[in-house]
């Protein structure tokens, strides 16, 4: 009796590995920043929540880059952006500022999970449909996790940036923190960067100004993390109120 036949193994180089393996060290930043927030050290927890939003804006334009786009690649940066966003960044708000409001505290986290792997899964299901189109939105739909996630963590930097301000009352917090989560869940049009094209004559400008706000992000890290999601709300305020109108 013959063998069946192996099929032929097929090998991908380390560099095509490169973008889950960014993918894998966003998880342990934000596995870790969790149990850093259990310990109470919330600027570290933050820090390393901050370093798994950037890894989640390189990994896919690194796979594109590369060519090593894979589904299990996509599902793997989803998966990441749930931990990472959905439920590492509201367990570290909570137990910097929600647990006195207890059971309230924690629905305020349970909702805003549920906001984000329900706005996670709108985004898988809309690219499947635009990648079969062949096309691709310049806007999201709501707020994007990583995004949510940051202006979630606002009041945690205002009070970093202002070592002696007392922190926000609980009730606040986790209002909100619900706040954000149906920002995410919205159907008010929100502005993609991946889609942004920049003329040859401004790309000098643009570096400049990308410059300056790398110098801010390093010297004056928890004030310009304040302006720039301050900035995002204004943006995002006035998507609402050009897409409100139109809507009817």
């Amino acid at each position: 009796m013959t063998e069946a036949p192996r099929p032929p193994r097929k090998e991908v180089t380390l560099a095509q590995l490169l973008p889950n393996m960014l993918t894998v060290v966003a998880i342990c930043a934000g596995i870790t920043a969790i149990r850093l927030g259990v310990q109470g050290d919330y600027v570290r927890a933050v820090q390393l929540l901050l370093i798994a939003a950037v890894l989640d804006g390189l990994d896919g334009r690194l796979a594109r880059l590369l060519r090593s786009t894979s589904a299990m690649g996509a599902e793997l940066d989803s998966l990441a952006d749930f931990l990472n966003f959905g439920v590492a960044a509201p367990l570290v708000i909570y137990y910097w500022g929600l647990q006195d409001a207890r059971h309230a505290g924690w629905i305020a986290v349970l909702f805003f999970a549920i906001c984000c792997v329900m706005r996670l899964a709108r985004f898988n299901v809309s690219s499947r449909e635009e990648g079969a189109k062949g096309g691709s939105g310049a806007y999201f739909s709501g707020l994007p996790s990583p995004a949510g996630a940051l202006l979630a963590m606002l009041p945690m930097f205002v009070t970093f940036a202002f070592p002696g301000m007392l922190h926000p009352p609980a009730a606040l917090v986790g209002i909100y923190m619900a706040g954000v989560g149906l920002l995410m869940i919205s159907p008010v049009p929100v502005w993609s960067f991946k889609k942004t094209r920049i003329s040859r004559e401004n790309v000098k400008f643009f570096l400049l100004g990308f410059a300056c706000v790398a110098a801010a992000l390093v010297i004056f890290t928890w004030g310009a993390l304040i302006v720039l999601c301050l900035t995002y709300v204004a943006m995002v305020i006035w998507a609402a109120l050009m897409w409100y109108p139109k809507d009817k």
